[in-house]
């Protein structure tokens, strides 16, 4: 089916199923063309969670559907693409945190946003990229386990005076970058300011320009007087930097940006979800309430 008939198929299933379609920057072009709100995941969720629709079709990876549904019990959520799931949410589970929490009686234990709903129900609060070192700040605790993500720990850690615990897991996205990436796009690009996600190794951080979420690189973009950026994270945030910025220049920091679970939604399988509304996610009541809790401890934390 050609792309118009199919974005004319979506926009009318979505007016007939009362529905929302929200993407990660991380999207294809046709869906991020096809969605009603573009942003990153717990923007995306907070959305949902306000739009007076009946139905929410998240175009992203399952731990966004499922912070969706935490947020907005009443409403349908719909994943397009039931396979495309998160290696880094997929790295610590809730028995194995319990199992950890033990060794570290005391620590507060913070899930990065990129985890289960039920890692969630396990911890004291949640965090983003963007908020990750004033909501650690904010606990009362002087020990924090920080959760999935290392690398994310790691950059919280150098910002803050709590210890930081942190689990293993990584982003295989963003963790293979290497310092040796940065070097060779300043060799290419030697006018061009280098922005990374603070999901890549320590090395990579510290030899960028600036470490940002997605959310953080879009007002980079906005307000920069470089007219060249090399971007270190997944490839489909170029194609939103670029219709925010035309004027600028864009390019991929390394050819390994890529995150196969994202490029599964297609613009049919949207319609096909629209049309046969599938793949409903769900997350039974006891998970959801204490991920519910540690989601709305975080929204209580006052930013600046």
């Amino acid at each position: 089916m050609a792309i118009m008939t199919l974005q004319e198929k979506v926009a009318r299933l979505k007016s007939e199923r009362n529905a929302v379609i929200l993407a990660h920057n991380y999207q294809i072009e046709e869906v991020q063309d096809a969605a009603d709100y573009i942003g990153d995941s717990f923007e995306l969720s907070r959305i949902a969670a306000e739009a007076a629709v009946e139905v929410i079709v998240f175009c992203g990876v399952h731990f966004m559907a499922e912070s969706a549904a935490i947020l907005s019990p009443a409403k349908t959520v719909l994943l397009p693409e039931k396979a495309a799931g998160c290696p880094l949410a997929d790295m610590v589970t809730p028995e194995a945190l319990r199992a950890f929490k033990q060794k570290h009686p005391g620590a507060a234990v913070a899930a990065y946003i990129n985890s289960s709903a039920a890692v969630k129900a396990e911890s004291d609060i949640c965090v983003t990229s963007a908020n990750a070192v004033q909501v650690i700040n904010s606990l009362d605790a002087d020990r924090v386990i920080f959760v999935p993500d290392c690398n994310l720990a790691h950059f919280v850690s150098q910002k803050t005076q709590k210890e930081i615990i942190p689990w293993h897991g990584y982003c295989v996205t963003h963790h293979r970058v290497y310092p040796a990436d940065i070097e060779r796009a300043r060799r290419a690009h030697p006018d061009a300011a280098v922005i990374v996600h603070p999901e890549c190794r320590p090395e990579v951080v510290e030899a960028a320009d600036a470490a940002l979420g997605t959310g953080g690189m879009l007002r980079f973009v906005r307000e920069t007087e470089a007219r060249e950026i090399v971007v270190g994270t997944e490839m489909g945030m170029l194609y939103r930097l670029r219709k925010e910025r035309p004027d600028l220049r864009f390019y991929l920091l390394s050819p390994g940006l890529v995150c196969p679970n994202m490029k599964y939604t297609t613009l049919e399988k949207v319609a096909s979800s629209l049309e046969h509304m599938e793949h409903r996610v769900t997350v039974p009541a006891a998970v959801r309430e204490g991920a519910a809790r540690a989601l709305r401890r975080m929204l209580e934390v006052p930013l600046h």
